[in-house]
């Protein structure tokens, strides 16, 4: 069972680095072509209402991959996610919960990301016209759609199952960061003030285990620090 399982997972970890692999490729001819063809993007006339509105949208949406990350040889996911999360990592720091920051910031970022497109709408109309689309716009919506396809491969992962997974990747595929947000803040939700913040990257089984090693190894730092002697 457990050879069964490690070779699951070793196609999987393979399928996912060919998958980023082509389209790290596709991105790298992307600009290429971009630039050969309409120059450098630096260029003030390139940035239209939808094109900032774009830019907001893909920024928001790369904020989830700075969420800090621990280790497992069993689930390839939980691996990559988690590599470099140390035992520190584990222990509240300082006076405000990091949690309850993600909380606002996310909330925020959606609500930003929100009025963004109200606001690009109301003054600029529907983004499904001709003109809009000029070479720099292509770029940016392939670069944005290969972030919204790490994403998924992300949610696909947590979710318990593919029906909510599926409904999810299209809510990220239509509304972007919008919904990027509203799911980080859901999982968020479904932690204490007092879990360490890498949690909301794993599943809810990976995470039960992970808070109660979390809060052991708290407790035994805690318990050594009361009973260690005193030097004078």
């Amino acid at each position: 069972m457990r050879k069964q399982i490690a070779m699951a997972g070793s196609l999987l970890v393979n399928g996912l680095r060919s998958l980023f692999l082509v389209l790290c490729c596709l991105m790298v001819a992307t600009l290429i072509y971009s630039i050969s063809i309409d120059g450098l993007p630096f260029r003030m006339e390139l940035l239209t209402p939808w094109m900032a509105a774009t830019l907001v949208d893909f920024y928001i949406n790369i904020v989830p991959f700075a969420l800090s990350p621990q280790e497992s040889l069993q689930d390839p996911i939980y691996h990559v996610l988690l590599h470099d999360t140390n035992e520190d990592d584990t222990k509240p720091k300082g006076k405000h919960s990091p949690i309850v920051i993600a909380r606002t910031l996310f909330s925020v970022l959606g609500c930003l990301m929100l009025g963004t497109l109200i606001y690009t709408l109301l003054t600029d109309g529907s983004p499904f016209r001709k003109e809009l689309l000029t070479p720099w716009m292509t770029a940016t919506l392939i670069d944005f759609y290969i972030n919204v396809v790490a994403l998924s491969v992300w949610v696909a992962y947590k979710e318990s199952n593919w029906i909510s997974a599926f409904f999810w990747i299209i809510l990220l595929v239509w509304f972007g960061s919008v919904t990027t947000c509203a799911y980080i803040v859901k999982e968020l939700l479904q932690l204490t003030s007092q879990d360490p913040l890498y949690l909301v990257l794993v599943t809810h089984d990976n995470r039960a285990e992970n808070s109660n090693m979390a809060w052991g190894l708290l407790h035994l730092v805690e318990y050594v620090d009361t009973n260690q002697p005193k030097i004078w």
